[in-house]
């Protein structure tokens, strides 16, 4: 996986991310510890590329085979995650998901030892907490060309 901590304890993540798009709600997921979903995908490996990251995720996660499309966003992702700095670079690629992922409003997933909660919602939904933030006002009208975002809930160093 292409993630390291630099030695000021900063972690760094080369991370993708699946739009999935279903009857005028997206696809999302989270780790029932977190109050927070996100665009199901993962950590990209050494070698693959953004695309084949995310079907690899998506397989490994759901056991569901997506197809990946465009292009939606670059983002550089500057937070704090239980406790740690991250500085993450992530794709969101627009994907379709099969048909039996389709038919059911929401469904488990597993990430090594984690369970996963996945669920078709919508993203302007009151209560419906969605980070990186700037996806709850993008979603609704994706961009046609990539869109390059810098998220900063993190102050800049130095």
């Amino acid at each position: 996986m292409l993630s390291f901590e630099t030695l000021s304890g900063l972690r760094f993540n080369f991370r993708v991310g699946g739009i999935a798009l279903h009857d005028g709600n997206v696809l999302i997921h989270r780790d029932p510890a977190d109050a927070y979903w996100t665009p199901p995908g993962g950590r990209v490996e050494a070698g693959e590329t953004a695309a084949e990251a995310l079907r690899r995720e998506m397989h490994e996660e759901t056991g569901f085979d997506v197809s990946v499309g465009r292009l939606l966003w670059i983002v550089e992702n500057f937070f704090v995650w239980r406790g740690k700095p991250f500085h993450e670079i992530l794709f969101y690629h627009l994907m379709d998901m099969p048909a039996a992922a389709l038919a059911q409003p929401a469904f488990r997933g597993r990430e090594g030892a984690i369970d996963l909660e996945f669920a078709w919602v919508d993203a302007r939904a009151p209560g419906v907490n969605i980070l990186p933030g700037f996806l709850r006002a993008a979603l609704p009208a994706l961009p046609l060309a990539p869109v390059h975002v810098v998220v900063r809930d993190i102050p800049k160093p130095g």
